[in-house]
């Protein structure tokens, strides 16, 4: 029985196997056929796209080769026009060269037809000039034989004697042409320096500082004189130990005045105190700390300003103790001049005015700016300030013409190079010009009361007037006492005796004046 079933069962797959291959091939068939037929509607709508693409490319090769022809041919239009334009250029070229070479060659035949006008002139003039000398040589030997009849010389002696007369005429008229030719120098040279100048101090202008010898310090309060005077004075003892000034604590209300003549001590004593105010701890001890940190800011501040100006100048290469001297002129002042801003001024009017005259400007700058450099030295330097200022750059390595330039600049000695009559005449215009030094009316009067009275003061003087503002003094004296000689020894005495008893700066012309006037009367 189970046999059986399993034969149907497998008879029944193999039935069923069968009809299902059947009806699959049956459709697999359909499926091929209808591919086929799309594939070939596929086939006929390429077949069309391509044709319609080839005739479209066709049509565009067409267009574009049309387009080219076009293009073609205009640019060939336009390279026969160019080519046409040079050739026409060309011919008006070859044209005017024609006519050119035609003009110059009449020119040339015009040219030679007047040189050969000219040669045959010149041979006739020739053939006159060698008939004229002929004649010349025949009537000078004639005046010869009849001058040696008339004068019985010899033609050498002649010669001699014309000689000396032609040479004395010679001499005469040499000395004339020199005088005016010194003259016409001198006036050039005046003119020029003039420029010079008047170009330099046109270039540049500049501020002028005025400090005084004593500084006012405001307080924060009237308790704060009791602390800087101290337990005894104490304090303010040591202060001015420790700074090297004298402080005035009087009965102005919360001011201290600080006074020295040396600027920097005075301004190491304001910059302490100023300190000293802001801790509120006053006493010997923090003073002298304060005042050693304050000198250390300060020495810096000098170096830092050297330094600074050196650069604005283009001055380098300068020693360490140049700079340091150099900046320290900021707190010296002369003649109400701040030194440093007055050494500036120098040194660039030093730098225009050898600028204008063809002199190296950078080294009268350097001297320009170093002139004044003893003006910040101290009383252990021997000399006066430009004697002590040019030994001291020598010392630090400073060369030997800018040495003499400032050793010569307020002319202690005669300016020997280009570059110390610049630094001069620099130094001379800073000091000159409007404004460089204020000095009040009753100085000034007195200064010229005392050159005045020094003057009088030596027996027979009439009388004296002090002019150019004290720069010099006239001298008249009585022709009855004073001789010649004594005039002269007159006015060195008094030279003398102003050196001795005055305080100027510069020189003072001590001119004395003697005149002898003898009138008679006709009756």
């Amino acid at each position: 029985m189970d046999l059986t079933v399993l034969i149907f069962f497998m008879a029944g797959l193999v039935v069923g196997g069968g009809v299902l291959y059947a009806m699959l091939k049956l459709t697999g068939q359909k499926n091929i056929l209808s591919g086929e037929k799309e594939a070939e509607k596929i086939i006929q709508r390429a077949r069309g796209q391509v044709a319609k693409i080839e005739r479209d490319a066709t049509q565009r090769a067409k267009d574009f080769e049309a387009r080219a022809r076009k293009n073609v041919e205009v640019e060939l239009r336009k390279e026969k026009q160019r080519v046409q334009q040079t050739e026409n250029n060309l011919k008006d070229r070859e044209g005017k060269l024609d006519r050119e070479i035609k003009r110059r060659e009449e020119q040339l035949n015009q040219k030679s037809r007047e040189l050969d006008e000219a040669a045959e002139k010149l041979n006739v003039s020739e053939k006159r000039l060698g008939e004229m000398e002929e004649k010349a040589h025949q009537q000078i030997s004639d005046l010869e034989l009849k001058l040696q009849a008339a004068a019985n010389m010899t033609p050498e002696q002649a010669k001699n004697e014309l000689l000396s007369a032609m040479t004395e005429d010679a001499r005469k008229d040499m000395v004339s042409k020199v005088a005016q030719i010194e003259e016409e120098a001198m006036q050039e040279a005046t003119r020029k320096a003039r420029r010079i100048l008047a170009t330099a101090v046109a270039r540049y202008a500049s501020e002028v500082a005025t400090e005084r010898t004593v500084s006012s310090i405001p307080l924060s309060g009237e308790e704060m004189k009791g602390k800087i005077i101290g337990r005894e004075g104490r304090n303010i003892r040591a202060l001015e130990a420790a700074c090297g000034v004298d402080l005035i604590i009087d009965e102005t209300p919360e001011t201290v005045i600080i006074s020295s003549f040396d600027p920097v001590r005075r301004e190491i004593a304001r910059r302490a105190l100023e300190k000293l105010m802001e801790d509120g701890r006053v006493h010997p001890a923090r003073i002298e700390e304060v005042v050693e940190k304050v000198k250390s800011e300060i020495f810096n501040s000098m170096r830092e300003d050297g330094e600074k100006v050196c650069f604005e100048l283009g001055v380098h290469n300068v020693h360490p103790n140049i700079i340091k001297v150099l900046g320290g002129l900021k707190f010296r002042q002369g003649e109400g001049q701040n030194m440093l801003g007055y050494s500036v001024e120098v040194a660039n009017l030093s730098g225009l005015i050898a600028e204008e005259i063809g002199a190296d400007e950078k080294l009268a700058k350097r001297a320009g700016l170093l002139h004044a450099i003893g003006r910040g030295l101290d009383h252990t330097f021997e000399g006066s300030s430009s004697q002590a200022g040019a030994d001291f750059c020598k010392r630090n390595g400073e060369r030997d013409d800018v040495v003499h330039a400032i050793r010569a600049h307020a002319d202690e000695i005669k300016p020997e190079s280009t570059l110390a009559h610049i630094v001069q005449s620099a130094f001379n215009l800073t000091r000159s010009r409007p404004g460089a030094r204020r000095q009040n009316l009753d100085t000034f009067i007195k200064r010229l009361s005392d050159l005045e009275s020094v003057a009088n003061s030596f027996d027979g003087v009439a009388r004296s007037y002090a002019i150019q503002s004290g720069k010099e003094i006239r001298v008249i004296v009585d022709s009855g006492k004073v001789t010649d000689d004594q005039a002269s020894m007159l006015s060195r005495d008094i030279a003398r005796k102003i050196e001795r008893e005055l305080n100027y700066s510069g020189q003072v012309k001590v001119a004395v004046v003697r005149e002898t006037r003898i009138v008679e009367h006709a009756r």
